[in-house]
């Protein structure tokens, strides 16, 4: 069972490394967007599941398939952040790289600070309006 074991963590760290390389390394940037990222989802889990207000669904509750649609784009937004890490080895910088990853790091908290906003938690007037400037912008 030990050498099962063994050979699963072996893989694991394999695949985990090969994307973190692909993703232009295991920096704080990445860290920080893939934490983003799982605070994320689990607001979002949380505001759909328990508080029934999830703007994802006719509802607000809980559905699977928005639930599937958010992983998607999560999944997505890390392929922008694959190819700006290829595009910034052809120019020989990292500007790019960093650049989508700040952007999606932006976006990420605004989402987690949204999904606070609807569980109720009171926000600061200022992270309010600028949640709603940014919701007019988008639509």
């Amino acid at each position: 069972m030990t050498a099962l074991k063994l050979a699963a963590l072996s893989a694991v760290s394999v695949i985990g490394a090969t994307i973190a390389s692909l993703l232009g390394g295991w920096d704080a940037g990445i860290q920080s967007l893939l934490l983003f990222m799982a605070i994320d989802y689990s607001t979002g889990l949380i505001v759909a599941g328990v508080f029934k207000a999830s703007h994802k669904t006719e509802q607000g509750a809980l559905e699977s398939r928005a639930a599937f649609k958010g992983l998607l784009r999560k999944g997505a937004s890390l392929g922008v952040i694959l190819i700006a890490c290829r595009l910034d080895l052809l120019l020989g910088t990292t500007m790019i790289r960093d650049a989508a990853v700040i952007a999606y790091c932006a976006s990420e908290l605004l989402s987690i600070t949204e999904n606070i906003g609807l569980m109720g938690v009171p926000l600061p007037q200022a992270v309010t309006n600028a949640i709603e400037i940014l919701k007019r912008k988008e639509e």
